[in-house]
Protein backbone atom coordinates (compact mmCIF):
# COMPACT_ATOMS: atom_id res chain seq x y z
CA UNK A 1 0.00 0.00 0.00
CA UNK A 2 1.32 3.44 -1.06
CA UNK A 3 1.56 5.33 2.35
CA UNK A 4 3.19 8.64 1.16
CA UNK A 5 3.57 10.66 -2.07
CA UNK A 6 6.02 13.52 -2.04
CA UNK A 7 9.10 15.34 -4.47
CA UNK A 8 12.44 15.70 -4.03
CA UNK A 9 13.09 19.18 -2.84
CA UNK A 10 15.75 21.26 -3.45
CA UNK A 11 17.13 21.53 -0.40
CA UNK A 12 17.25 17.70 0.14
CA UNK A 13 19.79 17.78 -3.41
CA UNK A 14 23.31 17.27 -2.79
CA UNK A 15 26.89 18.47 -4.64
CA UNK A 16 26.57 15.19 -6.37
CA UNK A 17 23.07 16.75 -7.94
CA UNK A 18 20.74 13.80 -6.68
CA UNK A 19 19.03 13.50 -3.14
CA UNK A 20 21.89 13.28 -0.30
CA UNK A 21 21.65 10.17 1.27
CA UNK A 22 20.55 11.19 4.40
CA UNK A 23 17.59 13.03 2.85
CA UNK A 24 16.18 9.13 1.65
CA UNK A 25 16.44 8.18 5.77
CA UNK A 26 14.12 11.29 5.70
CA UNK A 27 11.39 10.40 3.21
CA UNK A 28 11.04 6.95 5.06
CA UNK A 29 10.90 9.06 8.26
CA UNK A 30 7.80 10.88 6.82
CA UNK A 31 6.32 7.47 5.71
CA UNK A 32 6.60 6.37 9.18
CA UNK A 33 4.78 10.24 10.33
CA UNK A 34 2.58 8.93 7.55
CA UNK A 35 1.80 5.58 8.94
CA UNK A 36 1.22 6.94 12.03
CA UNK A 37 -1.60 8.73 10.95
CA UNK A 38 -2.56 6.27 8.71
CA UNK A 39 -3.32 3.94 12.43
CA UNK A 40 -4.80 6.64 14.22
CA UNK A 41 -2.02 7.89 16.10
CA UNK A 42 -1.93 12.01 14.87
CA UNK A 43 -1.17 14.85 16.60
CA UNK A 44 -4.19 15.10 18.88
CA UNK A 45 -4.41 11.40 19.46
CA UNK A 46 -0.99 11.15 20.83
CA UNK A 47 -1.84 13.56 23.37
CA UNK A 48 -5.34 12.02 24.01
CA UNK A 49 -3.50 8.44 24.12
CA UNK A 50 -0.16 9.75 25.58
CA UNK A 51 1.47 7.19 23.10
CA UNK A 52 3.49 7.23 20.20
CA UNK A 53 6.50 5.48 18.11
CA UNK A 54 9.17 5.19 18.17
CA UNK A 55 12.46 3.91 15.83
CA UNK A 56 14.19 1.27 17.05
CA UNK A 57 16.40 -0.32 14.14
CA UNK A 58 16.35 0.78 10.44
CA UNK A 59 18.22 -0.65 7.09
CA UNK A 60 18.30 1.48 4.34
CA UNK A 61 19.18 0.24 1.01
CA UNK A 62 19.83 2.90 -1.95
CA UNK A 63 19.09 1.31 -5.23
CA UNK A 64 19.22 4.46 -7.57
CA UNK A 65 19.49 8.33 -7.47
CA UNK A 66 16.58 10.94 -7.45
CA UNK A 67 16.82 13.93 -8.60
CA UNK A 68 15.26 17.48 -7.82
CA UNK A 69 11.76 17.37 -8.46
CA UNK A 70 11.67 14.07 -9.15
CA UNK A 71 7.93 12.36 -7.97
CA UNK A 72 8.29 9.69 -5.16
CA UNK A 73 6.11 7.23 -3.61
CA UNK A 74 6.66 5.04 -0.57
CA UNK A 75 5.02 1.94 -0.10
CA UNK A 76 4.60 0.04 2.98
CA UNK A 77 4.67 -3.97 3.82
CA UNK A 78 4.00 -4.93 7.35
CA UNK A 79 5.99 -7.92 7.94
CA UNK A 80 5.34 -9.05 11.77
CA UNK A 81 3.67 -7.45 14.24
CA UNK A 82 3.48 -7.62 18.35
CA UNK A 83 1.21 -5.88 21.18
CA UNK A 84 4.30 -3.14 20.84
CA UNK A 85 5.97 -3.29 18.05
CA UNK A 86 5.86 -3.41 13.90
CA UNK A 87 8.26 -4.96 11.67
CA UNK A 88 7.55 -2.95 8.36
CA UNK A 89 9.07 -2.48 5.56
CA UNK A 90 9.24 0.39 3.09
CA UNK A 91 10.19 0.89 -0.89
CA UNK A 92 10.81 4.02 -2.48
CA UNK A 93 9.93 4.68 -5.96
CA UNK A 94 9.98 7.42 -8.76
CA UNK A 95 6.83 8.02 -11.07
CA UNK A 96 8.20 5.57 -13.68
CA UNK A 97 7.81 2.95 -10.76
CA UNK A 98 11.91 2.18 -10.67
CA UNK A 99 12.65 1.33 -6.87
CA UNK A 100 15.39 4.48 -5.77
CA UNK A 101 15.74 2.69 -2.01
CA UNK A 102 14.18 0.40 0.92
CA UNK A 103 13.94 0.63 4.58
CA UNK A 104 13.06 -1.96 6.81
CA UNK A 105 12.28 -0.73 10.21
CA UNK A 106 11.52 -1.88 13.97
CA UNK A 107 9.51 0.56 15.40
CA UNK A 108 8.08 0.46 18.83
CA UNK A 109 5.05 1.89 20.83
CA UNK A 110 6.00 3.96 23.25
CA UNK A 111 3.66 5.43 26.72
CA UNK A 112 4.87 9.08 26.33
CA UNK A 113 4.67 9.62 29.87
CA UNK A 114 7.15 6.92 31.15
CA UNK A 115 9.03 6.90 28.01
CA UNK A 116 8.91 3.56 28.11
CA UNK A 117 7.55 0.20 25.32
CA UNK A 118 3.67 -0.13 25.75
CA UNK A 119 1.06 -2.04 23.92
CA UNK A 120 -0.65 -0.44 21.63
CA UNK A 121 -3.73 1.49 22.58
CA UNK A 122 -6.84 -0.28 21.26
CA UNK A 123 -8.27 1.62 18.53
CA UNK A 124 -4.67 1.79 17.54
CA UNK A 125 -4.28 -2.33 17.85
CA UNK A 126 -7.44 -2.53 15.93
CA UNK A 127 -6.16 -0.47 12.91
CA UNK A 128 -2.84 -2.17 12.71
CA UNK A 129 -4.67 -5.51 12.71
CA UNK A 130 -6.50 -4.21 9.24
CA UNK A 131 -3.19 -3.32 7.75
CA UNK A 132 -2.74 -5.97 4.94
CA UNK A 133 0.62 -7.97 6.37
CA UNK A 134 3.01 -10.12 3.92
CA UNK A 135 3.73 -13.78 5.09
CA UNK A 136 6.99 -14.73 5.40
CA UNK A 137 7.12 -16.80 2.28
CA UNK A 138 6.41 -13.52 -0.01
CA UNK A 139 8.76 -10.71 2.17
CA UNK A 140 10.19 -8.60 -0.30
CA UNK A 141 13.04 -9.96 -1.68
CA UNK A 142 15.46 -7.02 0.08
CA UNK A 143 13.79 -7.84 3.37
CA UNK A 144 15.08 -9.42 6.19
CA UNK A 145 19.08 -8.51 5.18
CA UNK A 146 22.00 -8.08 7.03
CA UNK A 147 25.69 -6.64 6.36
CA UNK A 148 28.42 -8.21 5.60
CA UNK A 149 31.34 -8.41 3.24
CA UNK A 150 30.70 -11.31 0.92
CA UNK A 151 33.83 -13.64 0.60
Amino acid sequence: MVILESRVASAWVDYNGHMNDAEYARVFSLAVEALMEHIGLDTPSRAHFGYTIYTLETHLCYRREAHEGQPLSVALTLLDRDTKRLHVFFKLHDEANNLLATSEQMLMGIDSYTGRPAPFPAPIEDAIAALPQAEPSVWPELANRTIAIRR
